[in-house]
Order: structure tokens, then sequence, then C-alpha cells
């Protein structure tokens, strides 16, 4: 397969629904996830793995039990594995996840915002 250029609005513009990371690329066992975030997500954590949310468009805040950090367009920050969090936007977010293939958007709690994993756009 030849590398070819991944446009980020193109396809976000596919993304129909909110916490449903979706894999537009992968480098070894990695995927590159883009999610649309609007409203709080649930309390979890990754045992196994670190997180990384990268802010393409808009704002969201990463809560941690004993602060929060904000994210801005252009913005990114790694999450330890095992450290429990929730991601929530006031407005519309467009984000970027990087992590291993497998990983379950809801870690540890599960719940109706779980979403299927290794689904392609």
């Amino acid at each position: 397969m030849s590398p070819q250029a991944i446009n980020l609005a193109d396809k976000l513009a596919r993304i129909e629904s909110f916490w449903s990371p979706r894999v537009i690329a992968e480098m070894d066992d990695y995927q590159f996830k883009l999610v649309k975030l609007k409203g709080d997500f649930v309390w979890h954590k990754h045992e196994d793995t670190d997180e990384t949310f990268f802010v393409v468009a808009g704002e969201m805040q990463v809560g941690f039990r004993d602060r929060e950090v904000t994210l801005r367009a252009g913005e990114l920050l790694v999450i330890p594995k095992g450290v429990e969090h929730i991601t929530r936007a006031a407005g519309e977010c467009h984000a970027m996840l990087i992590e291993p293939r497998g990983v379950v958007n809801t870690g540890d709690a599960g719940g109706e915002l779980t979403a299927k994993t290794d689904v392609w756009v």
C-alpha cells in the first residue's frame, strides 16, 4: 500500500455520533482515532496503557480526582496508565486519540457509552 495524506476535516465530517472514536491510521500496534466530544463522558481508567488526547478543534477538559486540565486546539495531553479521569466538553470538540489497537473507550467503567473498537472511517 502506498502512503497517502489523511485529511482530518474530511474524516471528521464522516463521524456522526459523539463519543464514538473512529480509526484513521495505524502505526505498529498504535491507532490514531478521531472523536467528537460534547457533554460529559464517564469516569474511567486504562490499567494497561497510556492514552493521548490531541485537540483538533474546540476545547475540552480532562478531569482528575484532584484537578482539571483544559485543552484547546493544538494542545495534547498524555494520561498515564491506571490514572482515573473523565473527559468533557461544553461545546462540540474534535480530538485525536493515540492509543494501542483494541483499547475500549470507557476503560474499566463499561456502560452505554462503550464504543466498538477498531472501527475505521
